[in-house]
């Protein structure tokens, strides 16, 4: 199993990315975290800007279609969220 982790600007797109994946059988399950806020380096400055953090369920195999998903699905979202797409590995 994977764990993947991505961010969205807000709850509605939040919410509409994760029933989509869910939709599309690319995960078994997707957590929202509720808002918080991402401090970064963009653009040669320190910005801050409200995110919400998907945790995205899902199996290794599965991993290249859902990221593709993410891809053409948030397509109209920020650049971080597009770059902030990560899998860690359950193996045990």
């Amino acid at each position: 199993m994977l764990i993947v982790l991505t961010t969205t600007p807000n709850a509605d797109e939040a919410a509409s990315l994760a029933r989509g994946i869910v939709e599309a059988k690319l995960a078994a399950c997707v957590q929202i975290l509720p808002k918080m806020t991402s401090v970064y380096f963009w653009e040669g400055k320190v910005q801050s800007e409200p995110e919400h953090l998907l945790l995205i369920k899902t199996l290794e195999e599965k991993f290249d279609a859902l990221s593709e998903f993410i891809r053409k699905t948030t397509a109209t979202m920020c650049r971080r969220s597009l770059s902030g797409l990560r899998a860690v590995s359950m193996k045990r």
